[in-house]
């Protein structure tokens, strides 16, 4: 990373305090995801095409969870929130929740903080308890199915995962 990425990086950008905060976070992450992209083709040997599905799955957890839907600094999360992500948030969000999609945007992510912890914009910590929290399939393999299985009792299975 350059020095001049590295300032217009800086996690101090990435705060959300405003809908103009949101838009531009929005724009940088964007940015960002394009330097994990090239750094998982150029530094980790990866296809294009495996690269560019877990920067999507990255990006689909940063900028529309963690951005849009949290508002919150992507490098100051709480790991807790990949359960929140995976066990409750996308299984409502889409038509058809799987673990094969899960999957890529769990991996994307524990990739993307790994890349960040590399390059000093979050704890080296963080991103294990990143991978930790991600590593537990069967937990949201177990979500999704007993969202399938919901009859009159949401209020329930939302409780058991909930956002807040």
């Amino acid at each position: 990373m350059t020095t001049t990425e590295d300032k217009l990086f800086d996690i101090e950008n990435f705060n959300v305090n405003t809908l103009d905060d949101e838009i531009r976070v929005d724009e940088l992450c964007k940015k960002f995801l394009r330097l994990f992209y090239r750094d998982l083709v150029e530094s980790r040997n990866l296809e294009p095409e495996d690269a560019a599905a877990l920067t999507y799955g990255a990006d689909y957890f940063l900028r529309d969870f963690i951005i849009a839907d949290r508002r919150e600094n992507i490098f100051r999360i709480d790991p807790r929130r990949l359960r929140q992500f995976g066990g409750n948030w996308y299984i409502v969000k889409n038509v058809e929740p799987n673990m094969e999609e899960l999957n890529r945007q769990l991996d994307g992510t524990v990739l993307f903080y790994h890349f960040c912890a590399a390059h000093g914009k979050c704890r080296p910590a963080l991103a294990e308890e990143i991978e930790q929290t991600c590593r537990d399939r069967n937990f949201y393999q177990q979500r999704i199915d007993s969202f399938w299985e919901i009859e009159n009792n949401y209020p329930d299975w939302n409780r058991a995962c909930a956002l807040d």
